[in-house]
């Protein structure tokens, strides 16, 4: 056997196959049978140097995930051994659920005890427990109970993190760090270092930089060095630099890029204008924001007499007239792969020289555009769509708040005539989307105010009122314009993908709706879905039944194939948008305008992968930075209601009903929170399971899902990230004041 696949790994030698592909070869031929290195090298001929690339090829492919070394070190295929490759994810009871790489693979349940020492986000390997049978487990909140496989960690591949952040505490005899981040289980043991090794020496609640080192036993605590001192834990500012070390966001520029970006004018040269063309006389607006900076779109929108169609202008700012690739301002671009949106501060993908400055599209001055020219009949469809590098002198700057009322008034001037004309298009375009099957997955955003020392004053809803859904439409429209312009033009780009959701994965979610008490049918048919979507709008329930829906979906992502957009319905898609904020658009700037770049600087398809790759994982870690300050921000904010003498009260639609209270969202704020029964102090409360209510024995008053409650704050644990409510009219000596 050995001296057959020998004789054909040689001849494959002479055929020029590298050592990886005859590698992969072997263990996926019918009849392998697991081997260690030496006999790997044995059976395919090699001695020498050659037998060190071996042991090289066999690391690179076991940290890929693509073979397993189980047993006395050898090697196979993951399949053939019941293991498993893929992200850890923990919850912060301790059990976690294993996101297999192969796509289409379902997730596997790991209980506490079967993690190991793998940490949240991890990559691991993990075997899956054939001889126990799939648990039926409520996984996560918004999904249905389902059955799953079981599995326990075998091995990490690679650590999500090699830093935590933490409060320094201390026992009689030691000094430990608890993490910030619930979901890591253990407390960290650290050794405090004398003041010559850091710049101040902790103290107790001071908030730290912890690098870990090898963790070998989940039977002893991981155990670490502090490497940086943030502070104490309640100073101001510390919450958010804590999350900014956690998520390792950059806080300043390198030299060299500022230097490079004060380089640049901050006017547009007319060098650079030279050859563009010039739309510098048409009514060209921008609508962001009241609190926006930076404007990297602009629109205008024409009535088209003789046909009653429309001409819609989308102008977007030209960033790579700027950044170059390859310069240390692409460079660092690449690198942050976005902006990052906090409560108290943008930490920029671009330094604001040219994110406030010559790329920023204010009005009254020229500035270097990308447009995106469409034709619209009357009916809404695209006739035809050109592309230009253009110049622009923004007529108006708008808040949205401003379009807003200028929407719900009367035709007055040319500003509100050309606003009037913008929405008439702006809508047939939002209905005509809806009838081909895009989602209505749009949620209400709740600003965090907050003052200069960081302190959350107020929390504002924010509507996806007509103003938003105008910028919207015409944006998606440019975008699936550019996408579609790329793909004619058979253009290595970097696209915009939403997959089709797994079958299975709907099918959990329909049990999750059911329990709600609605009537669903299939909801593979995108019809179901958005009927259903349409039967929910408005109710309590909405919120939680649309982040059910999410969960269950692929996540969106960067891709280099055209993969198609499930949510927007769309078979081409990408970002064009927001260059001065996202570099996957300006990538797709940079293959618009230069058809042959990519050949030119000898980037090929795998390169533009891994990009995608790159910036999907940047994207995923600042929303998870940003869901989390907003987060901790509403929480202070609800803290500080218990100092009150006088305590808000807010309304509350109640979401769900248990044995051990009401379980409620606050739609003003967004927060979900309980009220717990004991708290009910006017009456005895019974749990009615069949009708989901609490009954009151002696008052006969009911607690149902959907009924609307005011309630103010009972209780609030920062660590946990929970919060606790109590009803506000049950005959309190002080009577709360209302909100």
């Amino acid at each position: 056997m050995a001296n057959n696949l020998q004789y054909v790994f040689v001849n494959m030698t002479k055929n020029g196959r590298t050592i990886r592909e005859k590698l992969l070869a072997l263990v996926r031929a019918p009849d392998y049978r697991p081997r260690d290195r030496d006999e790997i090298a044995r059976a395919l001929g090699l001695q020498g140097r050659d037998r060190v690339e071996v042991r090289k090829t066999l690391h690179e492919l076991e940290h890929a995930g693509e073979i397993v070394r189980i047993r006395k070190n050898r090697y196979v295929l993951p399949s053939e051994a019941d293991l498993v490759t893929g992200k850890l994810s923990i919850h912060q009871a301790g059990y976690g659920f294993l996101v297999p790489e192969k796509a289409g693979e379902p997730d596997i349940f790991i209980a506490a005890e079967n993690t190991g020492t793998a940490m949240n986000g991890d990559r691991v390997v993990a075997r899956i427990s054939r001889d126990v049978p799939p648990r039926r487990a409520k996984v996560r909140a918004g999904q249905a109970a389902q059955h799953r496989s079981e599995g326990r960690v075998i091995r990490i591949l690679e650590r999500a993190r090699d830093t935590i952040v933490g409060t320094l505490q201390q026992s009689r005899n030691f000094y430990y760090v608890v993490p910030d981040d619930p979901r890591l289980v253990h407390d960290v043991y650290v050794q405090v270092p004398p003041r010559a090794k850091l710049p101040k020496t902790p103290t107790r609640d001071d908030k730290v930089v912890v690098r870990l080192e090898a963790w070998e036993s989940r039977h002893v605590n991981p155990e670490g060095e502090i490497i940086e001192v943030l502070g104490a834990a309640t100073a101001p500012g510390i919450d958010m630099l804590s999350i900014i070390r956690k998520y390792d966001l950059p806080t300043a520029f390198p030299k060299s890029v500022l230097d490079e970006a004060n380089r640049i004018p901050q006017s547009a040269e007319q060098k650079l204008i030279q050859g563009r063309e010039d739309l510098r006389d048409q009514f060209i607006v921008t609508i962001d924001p009241d609190d926006a900076r930076d404007f990297d779109d602009a629109i205008n929108v024409e009535k088209i007499d003789n046909t009653g169609g429309w001409r819609l202008g989308v102008h977007i700012a030209d960033v790579s007239a700027y950044v170059t690739p390859e310069s240390a301002l692409d460079r660092e671009a690449r690198r942050r792969g976005n902006s990052v949106y906090l409560p108290d501060r943008v930490i920029p993908m671009l330094p604001e020289r040219l994110s406030n400055g010559v790329c920023s599209l204010n009005p009254d001055v020229d500035r270097l555009t990308h447009s995106v020219l469409i034709e619209f009949d009357k009916n809404g469809r695209a006739k035809k769509a050109g592309f230009a590098r253009s110049v622009i002198r923004s007529a108006k700057r708008l808040t949205y708040k401003e379009a807003y009322a200028i929407l719900q008034a009367k035709r007055n001037g040319e500003l509100s005539r050309r606003l009037h004309t913008a929405w008439e298009l702006a809508s047939l375009l939002r209905r005509k989307r809806f009838e081909q099957g895009s989602l209505d997955l749009d949620f209400p955003e709740v600003k965090v105010h907050v003052d200069a020392d960081g302190k959350p004053t107020r929390l504002e809803r924010v509507e996806n009122d007509q103003s938003h859904q105008l910028i919207e439409e015409f944006m998606l429209a440019a975008n699936e314009a550019v996408a579609r312009e790329l793909r004619h033009r058979s253009i290595a780009t970097i696209y915009r993908v939403h997959e089709d959701p797994d079958p299975e994965k709907l099918g959990e979610y329909r049990e999750f709706i059911l329990s709600f008490g609605y009537k669903v049918g299939d909801l593979s048919h995108r019809k179901e879905v958005q009927r259903f979507l349409a039967s929910i709008s408005g109710k309590p329930e909405e919120q939680a039944l649309k982040i059910g829906l999410l969960k269950s979906l692929k996540r969106a992502r960067y891709a280099a194939q055209p993969l198609g957009h499930y949510g927007l319905a769309k078979a081409n898609y990408l970002h064009f948008t927001s260059p001065i904020r996202r570099y996957a658009d300006l990538v797709v700037h940079r293959t618009l305008a230069e058809h042959n770049l990519l050949r030119r600087s000898k980037i090929d398809i795998g390169q533009i992968e891994s990009l995608a790759d790159h910036i999907s994982d940047t994207e995923r870690n600042a929303a998870e930075a940003e869901i989390e300050s907003v987060r901790l921000k509403k929480l202070q904010f609800f803290e500080q209601q218990l100092k009150e003498r006088d305590p808000q009260v807010f309304r509350a639609a109640i979401m769900d009903v248990r044995n051990y209270g009401l379980v409620v969202e606050l739609p003003d704020a967004l927060v979900t929170g309980v009220v717990h029964v004991s708290t009910l102090s006017d009456d005895f409360y019974r749990f009615d399971a069949a009708q989901r209510r609490l009954l009151g024995r002696r008052t006969n008053r009911r607690f149902s899902v959907g009924d609307e409650i005011r309630v103010f704050v009972a209780r609030v644990d920062t660590f946990k990230r929970q919060i606790d409510f109590a009803i506000a009219d049950q005959g309190a000596k002080k009577r709360p004041r209302q909100r």
